[in-house]
């Protein structure tokens, strides 16, 4: 209900964002959704700042985006999971670039293994990557946003994190945490007035990135898997209308039903839409 006023809002945002001048940082650059991201953000005047570990794919997203546009590109090597590379690169970006005024925390890995299939190990990296990676950013640039109560984060979570489904306990698990972190930093910085500060959740169904691997949708229809430019159109515009949430396609909006819902039925529904078959054809071979 809360999400369906917010939208009705945006329809007629109070003011259009204007990007020029904004320090932009997107982890997880060098392709999919990160690299589309820079690319739709390159002509508004920003300043880019890409992180990744593929640094030939991160060179590739910064010549791109100066072919689109972009001022100003930096490229860093940085390995998100791990917490004294993020701090490293994080005074180096303070110190050559500036306050990061917009960040876009994209980065993460999907493994698709059954919960006994998945090792110690694995749990450990996927929530490295995908969960305290945001807080390790969030704490490295969060307190020049509040020192002058101005600045966006931005945090792709998944509908995997709205309901736990099959192959998916470590993504699932450290999605849903994303979704908790950021509603807990919106809180905060709301009840301390710091109100010039915007948080945006991203909530996608399947994207065809390298991450997932192929996977295809047996109901297109209800679930589509969107290509990454368009949903990184989707997502500039959430940034610009400052929407707390994006969720996408609108039927992931059921899968929000599951405290009203019997767990059964949504376990049905699951079946319904094929999702077993799909994660299975994708990701079940050795």
């Amino acid at each position: 209900f809360f999400l369906i006023i917010e939208n009705i809002f945006c329809i007629f945002p109070l003011s259009k964002r204007c990007f020029a001048g904004e320090i932009v940082l997107i982890t997880g650059s060098a392709n999919g959704i990160g690299r589309q991201v820079a690319l739709k953000l390159a002509p508004l005047g920003v300043t880019l700042v890409l992180w990744d570990i593929d640094d030939e794919g991160n060179k590739e997203t910064s010549r791109l985006a100066q072919e689109k546009g972009a001022c100003r590109v930096f490229v860093y090597h940085c390995d998100c999971s791990k917490r004294e590379e993020v701090y490293e690169q994080a005074d180096k970006v303070r110190k050559e670039v500036g306050d990061v005024t917009i960040l876009i925390n994209n980065a993460g890995r999907l493994l698709g293994q059954k919960f006994f299939e998945l090792t110690d190990e694995d749990f450990l990296k996927t929530f490295s990557l995908n969960f305290f990676s945001q807080i390790w950013t969030c704490k490295a640039f969060l307190p020049a946003m509040v020192a002058c109560n101005r600045g966006h984060l931005v945090s792709t979570a998944s509908a995997a994190g709205l309901l736990g489904l099959y192959r998916g306990s470590d993504y699932c698990a450290s999605k849903s945490a994303i979704i908790g972190l950021m509603e807990a930093i919106n809180s905060e910085l709301f009840h301390e007035g710091k109100c010039g500060i915007k948080t945006t959740i991203i909530c996608p169904y399947f994207i065809s990135t390298k991450l997932s691997k192929g996977f295809k949708s047996k109901k297109p229809c209800l679930f589509p898997v969107y290509d990454p430019e368009y949903a990184a159109s989707r997502i500039v515009d959430a940034i610009k209308k400052r929407k707390f949430y994006l969720i996408m396609p609108p039927a992931v909006y059921l899968l929000g039903l599951k405290i009203f819902v019997p767990r059964k039925l949504l376990l049905l529904f699951e079946s319904y839409v094929k999702y077993p078959e799909s994660m299975d054809e994708a990701f079940g071979q050795k």
